[in-house]
């Protein structure tokens, strides 16, 4: 069972220092600096997983006082997730925060999922730009986010408002039950299905999402959608 964390504003070092920091990358070095340079600045204990980089991310990464995971090849945003919890999980890690490297989220984000991860009992509190705000987002990006809620809300069970956001805050028990499967991005779907598989508690945190050409570049594809949907539909109906 996971302990209870001391409030944010009275214990804010305390809390910190419970807290492990996992950020994923793929060829982010024109962009993961700017993250590590806010992250590091707040959190002492921060893990970066490269996923097989050939444009020098790792060495970016080295430069700052950061736990250096690395994919000889790129393996996936969920194979490198998995690689992130398993580290976490080795080292007991009271809270694992999922932050994502280029540049989107907002490290003053962090404490309000801290909050309702402690204020809720959740196991897991995942991030909602829909209940917070997003800066940048075109009609086509929303339109997708839209079905895919959906598409979740049927699948899952659960009652999500944002899907496939990377800023997630996972507990201690959260990190030791959960196992990524799917090495692509179908991981962020395969969470909820664990979530109501393992009946675990779920919360939604509102936070801030920062568009950009670069990030909407290396965003999700539509098709991608629709493969990850048939990927799940299929993974239910085998035994």
């Amino acid at each position: 069972m996971t302990s209870k964390l001391p409030d944010f504003d009275e214990a804010s070092e305390i809390v910190r220092s419970k807290t492990w920091i996992l950020i994923r990358a793929f060829n982010e070095a024109p962009r993961i600096g700017a993250t590590l340079t806010d992250v590091c600045a707040h959190y002492r204990n921060v893990i970066v997983v490269d996923d097989g980089s050939t444009d020098g991310t790792d060495a970016v990464a080295s430069q700052f006082p950061v736990w250096l995971l690395r994919h000889p090849v790129n393996c996936g945003a969920g194979a490198a997730l998995e690689t992130g919890l398993c580290f976490a999980r080795e080292r007991d890690a009271e809270v694992t925060i999922c932050f994502d490297a280029d540049g989107q989220h907002d490290v003053r984000d962090i404490p309000g999922l801290l909050k309702i991860l402690q204020a809720s009992g959740a196991d897991i509190v995942c991030g909602s730009r829909f209940l917070g705000e997003h800066h940048g987002m075109p009609w086509t990006r929303r339109l997708i986010l839209r079905l895919g809620i959906w598409f979740t809300r049927l699948h899952s069970g659960l009652c999500v408002t944002d899907t496939h956001n990377g800023l997630r805050a996972f507990s201690r028990r959260a990190t030791q039950q959960i196992r990524i499967v799917y090495s692509d991005m179908t991981y962020a779907s395969e969470i909820y299905d664990q979530i109501r598989r393992l009946g675990l508690k779920y919360a939604e945190a509102p936070v801030n999402i920062r568009y950009s050409t670069e990030t909407l570049a290396k965003g999700q594809a539509s098709s991608n959608a629709l493969r990850i949907a048939g990927k799940l539909l299929l993974g239910r109906m085998l035994p």
